[in-house]
């Protein structure tokens, strides 16, 4: 994946080395959280609740150093990032809107302060739609290369704009759909919520040539590692791994096949419209 020379926007929060945050209660953002590191990543919940004394107050907030970072890994989080705001942005021009960029993509080690609750590694990266920013503890990446064998630049890639799609949806309104139909089961609204971010992660691979001048782009080889990281994090994949057996009406996110069916949607047409998982049949 070509990505180095891309514009960076600074829009980084940078909670490197601040040290793991206070815990307070674990509150409902921190059930959510839970259930993210779970339905996700594979992460017993019970990881998430030791991290909390249980009184239910929010953890606190810590505010890291804004703009641009010198580091390599840092500097790839702004570039995709950057680049997959400016594939946003004049897709919802066309449509009549204005795209508001994430307030911050925040990079922490080991737990911080979120508006959804306490942040943890272990739970992956994450969108709290509350303060409206993307969480990640760069240490993931190993945890995708290795754990889930997706490794490389492009499958990095995928996460972050999946994510962004997630403030995609906030913004047009996708998420408070999703909680109306419900959190669980292979039909729910979080499923396809999830599939539709998949699908806007595609709607960004196949626009990021072009709004960036050459200079993010992706191979064919690089979108079939985009693929195979939205594969390794299928429903029915972690939970074979987790507890042998597979469960769909438990599923928030989709299978793995429809996680690859999803992102090749968007990949493949380039357009937002393509990516309706609320009005279809056929997930």
């Amino acid at each position: 994946m070509r990505w180095e020379g891309g514009r960076q926007s600074g829009g980084i929060e940078d909670r490197r080395g601040l040290g793991p945050a206070a815990a307070g209660g674990l509150g409902l953002g921190g059930i959510v959280l839970a259930l993210i590191g779970y339905f996700v990543f594979g992460i017993n919940p019970q990881t998430t609740m030791e991290a909390v004394d249980g009184r239910g107050a929010p953890a606190a907030q810590q505010e890291g150093v804004r703009g641009q970072v010198a580091d390599r890994e840092g500097q790839f989080v702004d570039v995709v990032a950057t680049n997959v705001d400016d594939v946003w942005a004049p897709l919802f021009q066309d449509a009549g809107r204005t795209y508001r960029p994430p307030a911050a993509m925040v990079l922490y080690t080991q737990s911080t302060g979120t508006g959804c609750g306490l942040g943890q590694s272990a739970m992956g990266p994450f969108y709290c739609p509350t303060d409206q920013k993307v969480y990640l503890d760069l240490s993931f990446w190993q945890e995708l290369g290795g754990r889930f064998g997706a490794g490389g630049d492009a499958a990095k890639a995928y996460v972050i704009a999946h994510e962004i799609g997630h403030h995609v949806q906030h913004q047009l309104g996708a998420d408070q759909q999703a909680r109306r139909m419900g959190a669980q089961g292979a039909e729910s609204g979080s499923v396809r919520l999830e599939l539709q971010a998949d699908c806007y992660a595609g709607v960004w691979a196949a626009h990021a040539a072009q709004v960036s001048g050459g200079q993010v782009a992706l191979a064919p080889n690089d979108v079939e590692d985009g693929l195979r990281a939205a594969a390794a994090v299928g429903d029915d994949t972690l939970q074979q791994q987790a507890t042998g057996r597979v469960a769909p009406d438990s599923f928030t996110h989709g299978s793995s096949a429809q996680r690859v069916r999803w992102f090749r949607v968007g990949v493949q047409s380039g357009d937002p419209s393509a990516c309706d998982t609320f009005n279809t049949s056929r997930l």
